[in-house]
């Protein structure tokens, strides 16, 4: 399918649930801790340098970033979880609109779970997992932070991460840098796939 990436736009950052889009387009979310990368790898995959807000410290995303892209399908930015130094009330509010988020099936028609490519996922990460699996919906892990290994390290990591998850068989990881592009056409291809496949079922 074609879409024209440079018609990207930032269209609503959700606070409550009625702030949620309902249009039917397919809604693609990225999920991953607050310092991960997740705003950046948004931007990689686009080509922009800053669409998505990355801040200066972690936990700049509190809101759900909502980014229409060539008006066929979003790209959806979750609040960053696992950040110490915001305050609990804080974080207590991001965890009920996640929740909120999900508790409605019929918004999310892929998940991307973004994960840091040298540690072995955190319990908040498998939560997050957990929660994707629990959907029932395709989803996604993007192992970010590439870079920063070795080549001697980059199997061995993957290996502990798809373990840590669980992840069945079915779930795709692909290694990414958002520093350097190195995933960007394997995750953008899975994408518009899924967008291609998800509006030849609706025509169905």
């Amino acid at each position: 399918m074609k879409v024209n990436l440079n018609q990207a736009q930032f269209v609503r950052s959700a606070a409550r649930p009625g702030d949620f889009p309902r249009d039917r387009l397919p809604q693609v979310v990225f999920a991953g801790r607050s310092n991960v990368g997740k705003s950046s790898v948004i931007n990689r995959l686009l080509n922009r340098k800053n669409l998505a807000r990355v801040g200066a410290a972690p936990g700049k995303t509190t809101h759900i970033n909502y980014y229409l892209i060539d008006g066929q399908f979003y790209l959806i930015d979750l609040p960053g979880y696992g950040y110490a130094k915001v305050s609990k009330q804080e974080r207590d509010r991001w965890g009920r609109l996640i929740e909120a988020w999900f508790a409605d099936t019929s918004l999310m028609t892929l998940g991307i779970l973004v994960v840091d490519a040298r540690h072995k996922p955190t319990a908040d990460d498998r939560t997050m997992s957990d929660f994707f699996q629990a959907t029932g919906k395709s989803y996604t892990v993007v192992v970010n932070k590439l870079d920063k290994l070795k080549k001697s390290e980059v199997q061995p990591n993957l290996g502990q991460i798809a373990q840590v998850l669980e992840l069945p068989q079915s779930v795709p990881v692909i290694p990414f840098s958002a520093q350097k592009g190195e995933g960007r056409q394997k995750l953008l291809d899975q994408i518009l796939n899924h967008v291609a496949n998800w509006r030849g079922e609706c025509v169905l």
